[in-house]
């Protein structure tokens, strides 16, 4: 199965890259590097561009 852009959601990451807008691109790029993408994120946290579980933490706490 292919990962395809995801249209019918808004993908709330302000930081412009080549997996914007493709949810399964995108989360596999993060978890290789132990991070959540930013729509896992509060739109105040996901601006700090922090996308470690300790942020995730301080965010939903």
């Amino acid at each position: 199965m292919g990962c395809t852009s995801n249209t019918a959601m808004k993908c709330s990451c302000t930081y412009s890259c080549p997996r914007r807008g493709k949810c399964c691109e995108c989360l596999a790029y993060h978890v290789r590097s132990s991070e959540f993408p930013a729509c896992f994120f509060s739109k105040e946290a996901e601006a700090a561009y922090d996308r470690s579980f300790a942020a995730l933490k301080r965010d939903r706490g």
